[in-house]
């Protein structure tokens, strides 16, 4: 564990909260810049409606979402529209802040009258959406689904799905929510961390029962009464790899201005924990995204009031120990370079409240209290080893020489519980990645490296370059359009660090000059034929020969 950093360089860095939790310039890091910020619920929601927009059956798994406070009148004028058309319409909303965690601050309402229009709602942003009132339902409870997904690779995408992951159930059997039962937390919100304040949370040694179970379980249980298992599978995997694709575009920005192109840095890769509500017909429903899942694979008992010990939690250490291991196998760098001989070493850090060594891969699970940094490092010699056991005045080291205990290691281990879906079902999902390719010309026009915002220099460029300008769409239109449009979503605070127009805003405009020039075409194919216009002019520019699409 390195708080202050580390002076030698490591093949894996292990940060526990985020991308800059320390200064690092080779190896692999298991963060990606900006990834916090992407996964956001309001970020999250804003690319989820940006996909919606382009392919609203295909993103029909994400719920409908308004952002408050400046969509506030939207959705009164919304919610009174459908209930003028239908008066016996009776839906039920929920509110989640924008940077809550662990169900803090997470409400049901009936009417937006019913929305908490105190200050907070202004210093604390949030989204509000439509609640799932007919979820699956098992032993009468409410539960949800971790997965734990790997985004190994940004470019190229590579996606991994765990094989199994976490069910958390509610306490409370269930009930549509109504005006008396919508403050009944433990009814209608999964959140374990709200749960195991539950007088009717049950710790169970067993993955099948009590109130976390492993959704193998489920699975298990919805396969003896005939559900199609693979088809929901199938289902889960699709749900998964578009919201990468929607999220893609935004990590690229950050990547890009984190780790420019063509200068060396580290490479990333980072789990994410999905969470997935099953509807009553099996229909998977993203709940959020997070881009810090818990990897406890303890829980708290009070021995006597005021007295805590962690006690081990075989359903957590069954999934999260898996994901862990094969992450590290499948980032492992020496699988290109079988010829080194090196000695791996896994260290006992006297900090961390579970110290378990197997083979060569390290468990841990620091305190929430102080993120630490894991470094999972290559020695030529045993000396080396001896050398950087200097840094770790509290670890204990074991050492393996290479490469005969790591084939033999590699042996023992069991299959592999990461699941590639991605590039692997490429082919089915390649045409969702419209604005992957707008992002691309929105990073291109940047001009300063480092840079996550387009000035107005850099859009005219693109709109020259790409010839977008006529006698009907003149240069002093294009200053009005940008003004317009920077000045929306600034207002809206995104990020006040610098000025310009950020890729959200820079997607709007795209969509304008796309529905602009292709009146006649659905907005998938206006904005398709507009990347694919501007693709040949960048390319003419550069020499290259290229059919033009239509104009």
């Amino acid at each position: 564990q390195f708080p202050f950093g580390r002076r030698l360089p490591c093949d894996i860095y292990w940060h526990g909260v985020s991308f800059h939790d320390n200064n690092i310039f080779s190896g692999q890091v298991n963060k990606f810049p900006g990834m916090m910020e992407t996964v956001r619920k309001i970020t999250l929601s804003r690319a989820m409606r940006t996909m919606q927009d382009l392919f609203p059956l295909e993103y029909n798994f994400y719920p409908r979402s308004w952002i408050l406070p400046e969509e506030l009148p939207l959705f009164v004028s919304e919610f009174r529209r459908m209930k003028d058309s239908d008066p016996s319409w009776k839906p039920t909303f929920i509110v989640k802040p924008d940077g809550g965690c662990q169900g803090d601050g997470i409400y049901l309402i009936k009417d937006p009258s019913d929305i908490r229009l105190t200050g907070s709602i202004q210093s604390r942003p949030a989204v509000v959406q439509e609640y799932i009132c007919k979820p699956l339902l098992v032993d009468k409870l409410k539960f949800d689904i971790r997965l734990y997904v790997l985004l190994k690779s940004l470019e190229p995408l590579e996606i991994y799905i765990a094989k199994d992951g976490l069910s958390r159930f509610c306490t409370e059997p269930y009930q549509e929510p109504t005006l008396k039962n919508l403050h009944q937390v433990f009814m209608h919100l999964t959140n374990y961390s709200l749960n195991i304040h539950s007088g009717n949370f049950i710790h169970s040694d067993s993955v099948n029962t009590g109130s976390k179970r492993t959704f193998s379980s489920i699975l298990c249980r919805l396969s003896s009464r005939g559900a199609d298992v693979k088809k929901l599978w199938s289902d889960i995997i699709s749900l998964v790899i578009k919201t990468i694709i929607a999220l893609t575009p935004e990590l690229k920005v950050y990547y890009q201005s984190d780790i420019p192109a063509g200068k060396p840095g580290p490479t990333c890769f980072q789990i994410l924990g999905f969470d997935i509500l099953l509807m009553k017909n099996l229909k998977p429903m993203l709940l959020e995204v997070n881009a810090n899942p818990s990897m406890r694979i303890e829980h708290e008992q009070e021995l006597s009031p005021g007295v805590f010990e962690n006690v081990p939690s075989p359903v957590d250490e069954e999934v999260k120990v898996a994901v862990i291991r094969d992450t590290l196998r499948l980032v492992d760098p020496q699988k290109k370079k079988r010829k080194d001989t090196h000695i791996y070493f896994s260290c006992y850090f006297s900090s961390c409240s579970r110290r378990t060594c197997l083979n060569d891969s390290i468990q841990f699970s620091p305190s929430q209290s102080n993120p630490c940094v894991v470094a999972l490092c290559r020695c030529r010699s045993l000396e080396q080893v001896r050398e950087a056991s200097e840094e770790l005045p509290d670890a204990g080291l074991l050492a393996r020489s290479e490469p005969d205990v790591h084939r033999s290691a590699e042996a023992a281990l069991p299959s592999l519980c990461l699941k590639q879906v991605f590039p692997k079902y490429a082919k089915q999902f390649s045409y969702l990645r419209l604005v992957d390719r707008v992002a691309a010309l929105f990073i291109r026009f940047l001009g300063v490296k480092g840079t996550t915002k387009l000035g107005p220099t850099g859009f005219r460029t693109f709109i020259r370059n790409c010839k977008l300008s006529n006698s009907n769409f003149s240069m002093a239109a294009v200053d009005i359009l940008y003004i317009d449009i920077t000045r929306r979503w600034n207002s809206m605070g995104i990020d006040h660090k610098e000025s310009g127009m950020c890729l959200q805003a820079f997607v709007e405009a795209f969509f304008c000059l796309a529905q602009r020039k292709y009146k006649s075409l659905p907005l998938h194919e206006q904005v398709s034929s507009l990347i694919e216009l501007c693709e040949c002019r960048l390319a003419a520019l550069r020499g290259k020969r290229l059919v033009c699409p239509r104009e």
